[in-house]
């Protein structure tokens, strides 16, 4: 039987990161093992291929799943300043967006694949690909781990298998069923996280399919209450509704739909403007017509869209509109309700709500409490965080925790 020191299943971004500094942190035999023909392609599609590696405030509230303090404990451990240190190492010079977002130099996603792959090599990781890990068991020195391919034994493991998202990727669940096997829980939900949501099809937003622009989108519990909202750029669809507003709120209202069928989205079309102020603009717009204010502030389509929607004529004027046309317009603009119907699905999900509780793992190792000699890292646990660069990060500091703590 073929032996390892540590094997890592995986080879996405947490699990290039575990092998790499397995392997510069021990004497031994590392390898890692991964399901894909093509290495990274989480990686290389990311931030539109350019790879948005981090983003230069990352703390735990851009995180969900597990609880804050618990991500916060593994975030420290590689925060954001060691990513930036740790990739001009590789060759790899990062800048920053006005977003906050840090990119490659290069705007190639490849320079980072790249360049975490060459350091895998140099620090001695075999790395074994489409290698895909079907079968795992504990053994009296540690794991065997099987396939297709054959079987390999290894004192420590490291689970770095993602989640569900993008399941052409490799991630396609598998990992889930390899951790209960070792004893884990997966958490009650899992579902897909930074996705694209859907309307009916004849909804008005769906014929405004190609629009830009930045809303603000809320959840609201079935009696009306606000809970959390994103202000960002939007896009509607010919399905519905995507953009990093969209995506980011998506896995709140998939997770509040659960405990609160009622639960519902509103988006304001002018991010900051009240129901109020609006109708205060509109109580004061005189002889200008009800179209030219909306269109001063919104694209043309848009505008029209509002005011058909609202049961408002484009020619009305400021000194007719009634107070009944004020207040629906109002409404419309700042708190369009949002029919949603569901999801794109995780073929369109960046990445996956649900996973290994962060309380079944010793957080300063990744190492499991319930399973010596094994670890977990990356989107397989109950972590998933905002657009921007937060993912990744994740994935930097719990495959550097996870990496080391096997290596040594």
């Amino acid at each position: 039987m073929e032996r390892a020191d540590v094997v890592v299943v995986g080879a996405g971004a947490a699990g290039l990161m575990a092998g790499l500094w397995a392997g510069r942190t021990s004497a031994g035999r590392i390898v890692l093992l991964d399901g894909a023909r093509k290495l990274g392609a989480k990686i290389l599609v990311a931030g539109g291929g350019r790879c948005n590696v981090t983003h230069h405030a990352v703390d735990a509230r851009a995180y969900a799943g597990s609880s804050p303090g618990a991500i916060n404990k593994v975030l420290r451990r590689f925060d954001v300043p060691a990513t930036v240190a740790f990739f001009r190492e590789l060759g790899v010079e990062l800048k920053r967006e006005e977003t906050g977002k840090l990119f490659p130099t290069t705007d190639n996603a490849r320079t980072v694949l790249d360049a975490l792959l060459r350091a895998n090599r140099e620090a001695g990781v075999e790395i074994r690909h489409p290698y895909r890990v079907e079968t795992v068991e504990q053994t009296r020195d540690g794991f065997r781990v099987g396939g297709p391919w054959g079987a390999l034994e290894a004192g420590r493991l490291v689970l770095a298998t993602g989640g569900r998202s993008l399941p052409k990727s490799g991630s396609d669940g598998h990992g889930y069923a390899l951790a209960q096997r070792l004893g884990h829980t997966i958490t009650e939900r899992v579902f897909p996280a930074l996705v694209p949501l859907t309307l009916p099809a004849d909804h008005f937003i769906c014929a405004l399919s190609g629009v830009t622009l930045p809303t603000t989108v809320q959840l609201r519990s079935a009696t009306g209450k606000k809970g959390i909202a994103f202000t960002d750029s939007t896009l509607c669809t010919h399905f519905g509704l995507s953009g990093p507003s969209v995506l980011d709120l998506s896995r709140y209202w998939l997770d509040a739909r659960h405990d609160d069928p009622g639960a519902h989205v509103t988006l304001n079309w002018l991010p900051g403007v009240t129901r109020e102020d609006l109708d205060d603009e509109l109580r004061d717009l005189g002889g200008h017509t009800a179209l030219r204010f909306l269109r001063e502030r919104l694209p043309d389509r848009v505008a029209r869209a509002l005011l058909d929607e609202a049961d408002v004529d484009a020619a009305t004027t400021g000194d007719t509109l009634t107070r009944d046309d004020r207040h629906a317009l109002a409404d419309m603009v700042t708190a369009t309700p949002l029919p949603l119907t569901g999801d794109r699905g995780y073929r369109y999900a960046e990445v996956t709500g649900g996973g290994i509780p962060l309380a079944e793992l010793e957080l300063s190792t990744m190492a499991s409490r319930i399973t010596p000699g094994l670890h977990c890292c990356g989107e397989i646990c109950d972590v998933d965080g905002r657009i921007g660069g937060f993912n990744f990060q994740w994935a930097w500091a719990s495959g550097y925790t996870a990496g080391v703590s096997a290596g040594r």
